[in-house]
């Protein structure tokens, strides 16, 4: 019978012991932790925009400084708490006064990170677990289903995790502790460019830094189009890149 009582209370132990090993497994990092805010926060980076200059059949490259920093809080039309950010921009030297560019938004909550751009689209940036390999849909706020909708491109979108808690390197070195999130990377239809042919191209990653936040992002979208012709890039292609140049 004392037996008996032994292994009953080493079943209990190891089922405890097994309980809290799980509880340590599934433990996931606050978003904030990834996307700090806090009032005077800024962030800078060099910003390359691929834009359609007076070719239509060729991209321009344009660089700046851009600064990002939060300046404020508000409420949403639902009353939660949202940081107003304001983006300047300066030359690739700064030798010329920053100038205001724009002004977004970003809402925190426990399980997900919301941006408002500049056009009033809502994204979903960041969504718990953070754990390699889950996704979800980032764009679904925005209506990319409409016949008159400009961006039916972001249908579909799965934001994926990657990489956590790995190093990657930007202009202002090799930063420690970061998530990669995977947005987009699609070619339509597949295969090698040919003038001949229509074709889109969609890509977006963004990565981000444990107590920095967003450090380095790629963004591409363009539609070749024959028909009718001349054949040439759509009005609405573009790209736009940012890389950490500093923080505080």
């Amino acid at each position: 019978m004392k037996l008996m009582k032994n292994i009953l209370v080493l079943l209990c132990l190891a089922g405890m012991q097994s309980c809290l090993k799980q509880s340590e497994t599934l433990r996931f990092p606050a978003l904030t932790e990834y996307n700090p805010l806090q009032l005077g926060h800024t962030l800078t980076y060099r910003l390359d925009s691929t834009f359609l200059g007076s070719s239509t059949t060729e991209f321009t490259i344009s660089s700046h400084l851009v600064k990002d920093s939060i300046a404020d809080t508000t409420r949403d039309n639902t009353q939660r708490l949202a940081y107003i950010i304001y983006r300047f921009i300066t030359d690739t030297l700064a030798a010329n006064p920053w100038q205001s560019l724009y002004t977004y938004y970003t809402v925190a909550e426990e399980h997900t990170i919301e941006v408002m751009d500049d056009k009033n689209l809502r994204f979903i940036k960041m969504k718990q677990p953070v754990r390699d390999g889950f996704s979800w849909n980032g764009n679904s706020y925005i209506d990319t289903r409409s016949a008159t909708s400009p961006y039916q491109y972001m249908e579909g979108w799965n934001y994926t995790y990657s990489n956590i808690n790995q190093p990657y390197t930007v202009l202002k070195g090799t930063i420690e502790n970061t998530i990669t999130v995977l947005q987009v990377d699609e070619t339509s239809p597949p295969g090698p460019f040919d003038p001949g042919n229509y074709q889109q191209r969609n890509y977006s990653i963004e990565v981000y830094a444990k107590g920095i936040g967003l450090i380095y992002k790629d963004f591409l979208h363009w539609t070749w189009q024959n028909t009718p012709p001349p054949a040439r890039f759509t009005d609405d292609s573009y790209g736009i890149r940012l890389n950490l140049v500093e923080y505080k």
